[in-house]
């Protein structure tokens, strides 16, 4: 029997949907006879060390991988368990994205605890968020809005709601499906409004490419409408060499299969913005393509100006 150990961050909604993937996996295992077990193993990564710190200004990619993919090199783990929006485009030599399972709901939510929309949040309100993206596209529809920094855990950023005098936070609503805590959710932001990060989500599934159990494995667990929407936005993440230090987002929907045995139709929708939101370009493209369509929206986007925004940022939080 193989045994499969499993890495994760240690922060209860990283273990959470951990514990889920393995539940689902184990149950793959069974109806296909696969002999295995696995085990979960806890690992603490930068992004969860430095919490006084905005995002931004931590630099670097891969600040909550880095220290797992190490892991997996070293043959402490077998396979890794990320939220897909933490991900740096460029993976190290010797692993592999082995599957992207079913995504939930992609978008941004508001919390309150008084039942506010966007629109309705009084003139001025204090709004906590720890993402560029978020805060780009909330001033830009509400430029009234105060936008200051609030970094730790889902549960940590909840308390911080009511101790730190904050109207309202910004959180993935994904995040709080999978911790049980939908009805909390209050007010979704739609797409149109906020555009989510990419892979916003999605989870990923990393393992090492030389091992072959494992990939047989997952790709059988591997959701082809979710992997299809996440190469879309993660091409055009690579293009316009984004994470989280920048304001940029895309999300890509794929149309319902018809039977028709077409190829599917993917809508990718992209932003680039400044922090403050008095500039937020947005494209919006079709095609079955999705590294080629994932490129095309991120041309659009630099022929307007994206990549001097996108490198005036950088220079501002270096």
């Amino acid at each position: 029997m193989r045994k499969i150990v499993v890495g994760t961050r240690q922060s209860a909604l990283a273990l959470t949907q951990t514990g889920q993937v393995v539940d689902q996996l184990k149950q793959l295992c069974e109806q296909h006879g696969i002999a295995c077990e696995f085990e979960i193993k806890k690992i603490v990564t930068k992004g969860d060390r430095i919490l006084d710190v905005t995002l931004s200004k931590v630099g670097g990619k891969g600040l909550f991988v880095k220290e797992i993919e190490q892991a997996l090199f070293d043959g402490e783990i077998d396979m890794a368990v990320h939220s897909m929006k933490d991900m740096p485009f460029e993976l190290p030599e010797g692993l592999v994205i082995g599957a992207i399972p079913e995504r939930e709901d992609a978008r941004d939510c508001l919390i309150s605890g008084k039942g506010y929309t966007l629109d309705d949040l009084p003139q001025g309100a204090l709004v906590g968020t720890s993402s560029l993206r978020r805060a780009s596209q909330l001033q830009h529809r509400r430029p009234d809005l105060r936008i200051a920094s609030i970094r730790g855990n889902i549960d940590s950023r909840l308390r911080k709601l009511e101790s730190e005098g904050f109207d309202a936070i910004v959180l993935a609503s994904a995040g709080m499906r999978r911790m049980g805590w939908a009805d909390r959710t209050e007010h979704l932001l739609p797409p149109e409004h906020c555009v989510p990060a990419v892979g916003q989500g999605a989870l990923c599934i990393e393992c090492r490419g030389g091992d072959g159990f494992v990939l047989e494995l997952l790709g059988r667990f591997q959701h082809e409408p979710t992997a299809l929407a996440v190469r879309a936005e993660r091409a055009f993440l690579g293009s316009l060499n984004g994470g989280c230090q920048v304001p940029l987002g895309a999300y890509a929907v794929v149309a319902p299969d018809t039977g028709s045995g077409a190829e599917p139709l993917l809508t990718i929708s992209a932003i680039v913005g400044t922090p403050d939101g008095k500039t937020l370009l947005r494209e919006e493209l079709s095609g079955t393509n999705p590294e080629e369509l994932g490129l095309a929206v991120a041309a659009k986007l630099k022929a307007r100006g994206a990549d001097r925004i996108l490198a005036e940022v950088r220079e501002e939080v270096q």
